[in-house]
């Protein structure tokens, strides 16, 4: 992303009020059985084919990721601050929680950051308990399964790639609640004030089937469409029949991951955006240090290392899509093969870029037809 400087500091200046509104993210839960459904969530449909996109035979039928629509659950009274302190932090709640795919052998842990204010100016909240809620399998109820403290001062080893910092959660989920294959979505309480942010894993078996996808200017209609969007409180407009083309792949079982530059405290405008925008439900990455944006030799390393942690968990992107030359680098660092799943929107050589060997599409809609025509892609 080459966001002007200028847009920037005004955005973050203002992210105060204007960060994470557009969602509920944030906000104290309501009532169980309160409305908390999404009118551009995705209904689930179903997919079978007698055959492998490599020609193997075999049959499964595959789904869209669940909708996850739950209300919010009954997370009981506000309990006493642990620090007086904490209760006195002005500011708008800019919690944030950090998805995971997870392989079935790993290790499962809840990550998160508090903090309330400004991105530049963020006060982290030190100290203080988080309930941690699980809404399992995205099913209709919701179970407890522990409280945690947020980091004061970082003394934590880096869990999952995160660094820890003040105001960071860290939670192993224990073994007799630990996840089942499929996806899951989780909610981090803020005790004092019942504030909180919500995190999304899926566990899955290495070689699951899936696709990689920027989102500033690959899904969104400009690299600095986002700024806009803060600044007047809107949610991004997609490019067209980028949503429909993703739901088609999605719809064949490949799972859906959003590896984006920005900075964490924009992962839950990102997930408005994925959402309201009719994409697939997927798991969504941002920046989890600093309060800018990610650009030029930053932006690569960054992509690069999530692409090796995919890696490293068994799981090997089948199509990613991109539209600048960091992208293209992450990706043949990757080795993402075949080159035409490397698929570029309005980027290539043609434009005094690179792509080595990937596709430039100028309109979503030339991919629906293929991928329509995919067999399933069935999991291990």
């Amino acid at each position: 992303m080459n966001w002007p400087v200028f847009l920037l500091s005004s955005v973050l200046l203002a992210s105060a009020a204007g960060c994470g509104s557009s969602g509920s993210s944030n906000a104290a839960p309501v009532a169980a059985g309160s409305d908390a459904g999404t009118a551009s969530d995705a209904p689930a449909s179903t997919s079978e084919d007698g055959g492998l996109a490599d020609g193997s035979t075999s049959s499964c039928v595959v789904t869209l990721p669940p909708a996850c629509t739950a209300a919010p659950p009954q997370v009981g009274p506000k309990r006493d601050w642990r620090h007086a302190s904490s209760g006195f932090l002005v500011g708008a709640a800019n919690h944030r929680g950090r998805d995971l795919f997870l392989n079935t052998a790993q290790d499962q842990w809840v990550i998160g950051r508090f903090a309330v204010g400004a991105a530049l100016a963020e006060l982290p909240v030190k100290d203080e308990e988080v309930d941690i809620w699980l809404n399992r399998d995205c099913g209709s109820g919701w179970e407890k399964i522990g409280t945690a403290l947020t980091s004061d001062t970082p003394t934590k080893a880096a869990v999952e790639g995160v660094e820890d910092a003040a105001g960071r959660v860290f939670f192993q989920i224990p073994a007799a609640q630990k996840l089942g294959p499929g996806r899951h979505r989780l909610r981090m309480v803020l005790a004092g004030d019942l504030t909180g942010a919500e995190v999304f894993i899926e566990v899955v078996t290495p070689g699951t089937p899936m696709f990689v996808s920027d989102v500033d200017g690959t899904l969104t209609t400009s690299e600095a469409a986002e700024f806009t969007s803060l600044l007047t409180a809107q949610i991004s407009q997609a490019n067209p029949s980028s949503p429909e083309a993703l739901t088609a792949l999605a719809a064949k079982g490949y799972r859906p991951m959003y590896v984006t530059a920005r900075p964490e405290w924009l992962v839950e405008r990102t997930r408005d955006f994925v959402r309201d925008r009719g994409f697939p439900a997927g798991i969504i990455h941002t920046l989890t240090t600093g309060a800018l944006p990610a650009n030029g030799a930053a932006a690569v390393a960054y992509k690069s290392g999530e692409l090796a942690q995919l890696t490293a968990r068994g799981l090997h992107p089948t199509f990613v899509f991109g539209n600048t030359v960091t992208d293209a680098e992450a990706y043949d660092t990757a080795q993402v093969q075949p080159l035409d799943h490397r698929i570029f929107f309005k980027f290539g050589e043609a434009d005094g870029g690179q792509i080595f060997g990937g596709r430039r599409i100028d309109d979503y809609a030339v991919l629906l037809a293929e991928f329509a025509s995919l067999n399933a892609a069935c999991p291990p």
